[in-house]
């Protein structure tokens, strides 16, 4: 069983702030408001349907029905459901706004291979979606959508950087971009911002980064990476990095350490019905060099790692070797596998090659993007149903990328990373009743 909790950002002012301004701002919030997903974790002793503050959630995803016939953008959606597409790679964006006071936004053409993302509520009632590009060069680009949620603008937030996949974002309401690449790290964007607010994390490791999650309770970030041989990390910022009180740690200083599940070299070899497993933590060796070559022969294997969420002490990431979600519990110090392709059919199972991961607030399900299979986002139910909630055809060669739902919760945002015209990449929305199936 699972149990909800919700997750928040804070509400940002717009974009154009200087870095000093946007943090001074950030970290004056006392308040924070809800901004789409709400998080769904492991032990509930709630009543089903149900969080344990006793907010009825809305039924699961995975309710919403059978899947129609491929509409005009190739995508089968459920009965109710529409898509539209938002920007294409090498295709400048242009405003919803065309003949208005904004007129048509010409100033940055989509990114090349766009992968991971998510959105961020504006003061206005608008909101923020930040797209990584999985390219050389690499960088996150934005779409910015008033209350309307009508396009009206759209910017680059990072530059300078190659292969830059996923990533996560983080509770003060900044995006944290992954490099994916032997000597890859990590950097700081700011949603409101521009490139020159952009700021490397050279403590946050030097590795194939995939994705990152912050646990604010025991004050870590946890990192997934994806290798063959990969291995799951964490940082721990220094007390002075992240002192007691403060909103958030600089991100500068702290240890990054590897896990250990004692006795398993692999995680492969943890079958499905194991019981959580107690782990360990090891201190990396030489974090600021490739990991690839200082791995700690006793740490365990999580071969290709990709999305990673947190909630409530419990992160949940996925590993496409295997197709597996895992749970690792922060509080209690465990890790526990709660869904294996092979359990679900194999090659017919519902969800195939997991990665990007993200949970839709008022129903807790956990929503995870395919990467090949069969192109596809599917739900995981609080109860353990999976199903498909979209499929795109026609498109065989790419992966879905970037699942991020609107700050209202009645659009989602996506990537076929390799679809479109020019075979770079194509950002859709899907909008219709998720909170209503």
């Amino acid at each position: 069983m699972f149990r909800p909790l919700p997750h928040r950002f804070p509400r940002l002012d717009h974009r154009g702030l200087s870095r000093r301004e946007f943090l001074r701002r950030s970290l004056a919030v006392s308040g924070v408001v809800a901004t789409g997903p709400l998080l769904w974790s492991c032990g509930s002793s709630s009543a089903p349907g149900s969080s344990p503050g006793g907010t009825v959630l809305a039924p699961s995803l995975t309710k919403l029905g059978a899947l129609r016939e491929a509409d005009a953008n190739g995508i089968m959606l459920p009965e109710g459901f529409s898509s539209r597409v938002v920007a294409e790679s090498g295709l400048p964006i242009v405003s919803d706004l065309i003949g208005g006071i904004l007129g048509p936004v010409l100033g940055y053409s989509w990114h090349t291979f766009p992968d991971g993302g998510a959105t961020f509520a504006a003061d206005d009632g608008g909101w923020v979606y930040v797209s990584n590009s999985e390219s050389v060069p690499g960088g996150v680009g934005a779409l910015r959508f008033n209350a309307a949620g009508e396009r009206v603008d759209a910017y680059r937030l990072l530059s300078g950087t190659t292969l830059n996949c996923a990533g996560g974002p983080t509770p003060w309401g900044t995006w944290l971009s992954c490099e994916e690449k032997t000597n890859g790290r990590v950097h700081e964007c700011f949603p409101f911002g521009s490139a020159g607010d952009a700021q490397a994390r050279p403590a946050l490791g030097t590795f194939d980064h995939e994705a990152v999650a912050v646990d604010p309770q025991r004050r870590q970030l946890l990192l997934t990476e994806d290798t063959d041989d990969a291995r799951f990390y964490r940082f721990v910022p220094s007390t002075t990095d992240w002192p007691a009180g403060a909103v958030r740690p600089a991100l500068q200083d702290g240890v990054l350490q590897v896990m250990v599940v004692p006795g398993v070299a692999d995680s492969r070899d943890i079958p499905l019905d194991s019981p959580p497993l107690a782990v360990q933590w090891l201190d990396a060796l030489n974090p600021d060099q490739p990991q690839s070559q200082n791995r700690i022969a006793e740490t365990t294997v999580f071969a290709g790692s990709e999305g990673i969420w947190y909630v409530d002490g419990i992160v949940y990431f996925t590993c496409k070797s295997g197709n597996r979600v895992w749970a690792y519990d922060a509080e209690r110090q465990t890790i526990e596998l709660i869904y294996d392709d092979d359990a679900h059919g194999g090659d017919a199972a519902p969800l195939r090659g997991v990665d990007n991961c993200v949970v839709y607030g008022p129903t807790r399900d956990l929503v995870v993007a395919e990467d090949g299979g069969d192109m596809r986002i599917a739900a995981i139910a609080p109860d353990g149903t999976v199903a498909p909630i979209l499929q795109i055809v026609g498109q065989d060669n790419s992966e879905i990328t970037g699942p991020a739902f609107s700050p209202d919760g009645t659009r989602l945002y996506f990537s076929s990373q390799r679809g479109g015209r020019l075979a770079g990449g194509i950002t859709y929305e899907v909008s219709g009743p998720f909170q209503a199936p």
